[in-house]
C-alpha cells in the first residue's frame, strides 16, 4: 500500500458527511427511510462475528481504514454490528453436518443484503467461494502468517527430530474438527485418534488445558492476532502441513451496487493477498469440495524485481480422504496477474487424479 495515498472521491465524501455529522447533535441511528435510499448515514455499520479473533480482526480492518483518513476515526464514523451466526451457535457438530462453512457468514450476508450493515468482516477461510447474488468480496488485507500450528498438552515433551509429528505420544487424541488437518496428520501418523474440538481460540486453549485431547492445532495467524504466539509448540511448514485456502486473509464483503464502499475498500486492497487469495479460492472452487472433503490450498506470492506485473504465484494443492489413506499435493506457477487460470488448471489436475468417491458429497 502507498504511505502517500490521497483522498479518492468516494473518502473525500465519507470524509466531509463525518465532519457534517461531527457538529449534529441528532442520534447516531439511521433511519428505516435512510436505509432504503440508497445513500450512507454515519455511523458505518461493520458487521462481525462476535469471537475475540474475529473483533480483533474487524478492529484491525477499521484502523487500516482510518489510518488513510483520520477524521473518520476522529469523529466516530464507523460502528461493530456483532452478529452471531449458525457456526458459532452450534458447536457440538461438525460444520459439514450442520450446512458447511458458509455457516460462519449466512446471518452476516442476510444482514448485508438487508442494509442493516454497509460492510462485513471475515476470516478469508471461513468464507465460502460462490458469494450470494449481490455481494462481492470488496477487499483483501495483507495475509498473516499462514502456517497452521501444533499446540501440545501442558507439560509435553517437544522434540527437536525433523518430524514435528514425533512429539505425539502413540495413539494420542488429537482435539480437531477440520478434515484438511486431520487427513494430513493420519496420513503420516494412522496411530492418531481425533475429538471433535470446536469453538473459538481460548475455548480450545482451554479445553487443552483441561486435557480434553494431547493435542491441537490451529492456526498460527490467530495466536498472533490475539498475541498468543507463546501457545504455538511447533509451527508447521506448509510442505508438511498444506494450509487452508484464505487462511491468514481477512476479507470484506459489500453489496455489490456499491460503487463508494467499493471505491473506498479499494484504497486498503493489498495486491499480494488479492492474487494468492485469488489462486487459492479459484482452486477450492474448482475442485467443489464440501466440508468432507479435505482440501488444501496455498499459494505464494513472488515478487519480480523488474515489475509487479511480472510476479508470479507458486501454488500448492492437496487433496485427501479424511482418513488419510489417499493424498495427492501438486504444485503450479505462473504470472500473478493469471491467479484464477493456475487455481483452475491445478483443481482440474487434482480433480482427474483422484478417486471419484473422495467428491460423492460434494
Amino acid at each position: 500500500m502507498d504511505s502517500s495515498f490521497t483522498l479518492t472521491p468516494a473518502l473525500q465524501e465519507v470524509a466531509a458527511e463525518a465532519l457534517a455529522h461531527q457538529k449534529r447533535t441528532q442520534k447516531q441511528a439511521t433511519s428505516a427511510s435512510d436505509h432504503h435510499s440508497g445513500r450512507h448515514s454515519l455511523p458505518l455499520r461493520v458487521g462481525t462475528r462476535t469471537s475475540p479473533l474475529a473483533l480483533k480482526q474487524t478492529r484491525l480492518f477499521l484502523e487500516m481504514l482510518t489510518r488513510f483518513c483520520p477524521v473518520l476515526r476522529d469523529v466516530g464514523a464507523f460502528q461493530e454490528f456483532h452478529i452471531s451466526t449458525t457456526g458459532d451457535q452450534v458447536q457440538n457438530r461438525r460444520l459439514a453436518e450442520i450446512g458447511g462453512k458458509g455457516l460462519f457468514a449466512k446471518e452476516i450476508h442476510e444482514a448485508l443484503l438487508d442494509r442493516r450493515i454497509d460492510f462485513a468482516v471475515h476470516s478469508l477461510k471461513d468464507l465460502e467461494t460462490t458469494l450470494p447474488p449481490g455481494l462481492v468480496l470488496a477487499c483483501t488485507l495483507p495475509r498473516e502468517d499462514a502456517r497452521d500450528v501444533l499446540i501440545l498438552a501442558p507439560d509435553s515433551v517437544v522434540t527437536e527430530e525433523e518430524d514435528p509429528f514425533s512429539a505425539l505420544p502413540q495413539g494420542a487424541l488429537i482435539g480437531c474438527s477440520s478434515v484438511r488437518r486431520q487427513a494430513q496428520l493420519l496420513h503420516r501418523r494412522p496411530d492418531l485418534k481425533f475429538g471433535l474440538l470446536r469453538g473459538n481460540v481460548q475455548t480450545r486453549l482451554k479445553k487443552l488445558e483441561e486435557r480434553q485431547c494431547d493435542a491441537t492445532l490451529l492456526a498460527f495467524a490467530g495466536l498472533k492476532r490475539l498475541s498468543l504466539t507463546e501457545r504455538a509448540s511447533i509451527v508447521l511448514d506448509p510442505t508438511i502441513m498444506v494450509p487452508a485456502a484464505g487462511q491468514g486473509i481477512i476479507g470484506v464483503t459489500v453489496r455489490e451496487d456499491d460503487a463508494e464502499l467499493r471505491e473506498l475498500l479499494a484504497a486498503i486492497e493489498d495486491y499480494e493477498a488479492r492474487s494468492v487469495a485469488t489462486a487459492e479460492r479459484a482452486l477450492l472452487m474448482e475442485l467443489d469440495g464440501s466440508c468432507r472433503t479435505p482440501i488444501g490450498g496455498y499459494a505464494r506470492f513472488m515478487r519480480s524485481e523488474k515489475a509487479i506485473d511480472s510476479a508470479e504465484v507458486h501454488l500448492t494443492g492437496l487433496v485427501a480422504r479424511e482418513d488419510g489413506s489417499f493424498l495427492l499435493k501438486r504444485h503450479v506457477q505462473g504470472p500473478a496477474t493469471e491467479a484464477a487460470a493456475l487455481g483452475r488448471e491445478l483443481g482440474k489436475s487434482l480433480r482427474r487424479d483422484s478417486p471419484s468417491d473422495i467428491f460423492l458429497d460434494s
